[in-house]
């Protein structure tokens, strides 16, 4: 997919989801550790816990689970006795579970202001949309691409809602590629500690601690994730 249309698909997949997921809402408790989320991209389900992640401005550990990756859906299977996503796993209250529905609802109870937004709530409206966005994408953050795995944790600011976040997560999806995931939608409590780690407000914004590389630019960190860690 040449890059225009990878970035006009990517945008109307935000389209779809009429924006959503570009602003915090309203915060409540906030976790000691950063809750885990197996998942992968493409998946229309995956998709509303993330953006339920961005509204709630909380860190996750992402471990990307893509159709032939050989780590993390066995490590899902393992846990939970089926590879089916999202899988979710909150260290601070050892609950894990499946069903994004029933996730996006433990997550506004306990971190949100308990009522579930009407974006993530509306099922005859929240899931075709969710649907469409991913079909939009037509089939990126999918499949497994052979990768060699990183020692140490990548570091990503982004937001569910960001066009040009998204490209960079089908990457590490597709790669296999886990990272931290740090939200720094719009209202975000954390955007001012970025701004002072980046020197600028803009994502996405990548972070890899084997390296000692820290970059800007989708198109250029795309580039930076397959050369480095793709195999030939």
């Amino acid at each position: 997919m040449n890059r225009t249309l990878d970035v006009t698909t990517s945008v109307l997949a935000t389209v779809a989801r009429l924006g959503y997921a570009e602003r915090v809402g309203s915060l409540g408790l906030r976790p000691e550790k950063p809750v885990e989320l197996y998942d992968f991209e493409a998946c229309p389900f995956c998709r509303k816990v993330r953006e339920a992640l961005t509204v709630l401005d909380l860190e996750a550990v992402i471990y990307p689970c893509p159709k032939g990756g050989p780590r993390f859906r066995e490590e899902v299977k393992k846990r939970g006795g089926k590879a089916q996503f999202p899988y979710f796993v909150d260290p601070n209250t050892r609950r894990e579970m499946y069903e994004s529905d029933q996730i996006t609802r433990y997550l506004f109870e306990r971190y949100g202001s308990d009522q579930v937004p009407f974006m993530l709530s509306a099922g005859m409206f929240t899931n075709p949309t969710a649907f469409v966005a991913s079909a939009i994408r037509t089939g990126r953050g999918l499949f497994y691409r052979r990768s060699h795995p990183p020692e140490k944790l990548l570091e990503l600011y982004s937001y569910e809602g960001s066009p040009f976040c998204r490209l960079v997560r089908e990457v590490l999806c597709e790669l296999e590629i886990p990272y931290r995931l740090h939200n720094v939608a719009r209202g975000s409590p954390h955007r001012e500690a970025f701004v002072s780690r980046s020197g600028t407000m803009m994502v996405p914004y990548l972070v890899d601690p084997n390296t000692d590389v820290a970059m800007f630019e989708s198109a250029d960190i795309i580039a930076y994730l397959r050369g480095t860690y793709a195999a030939n």
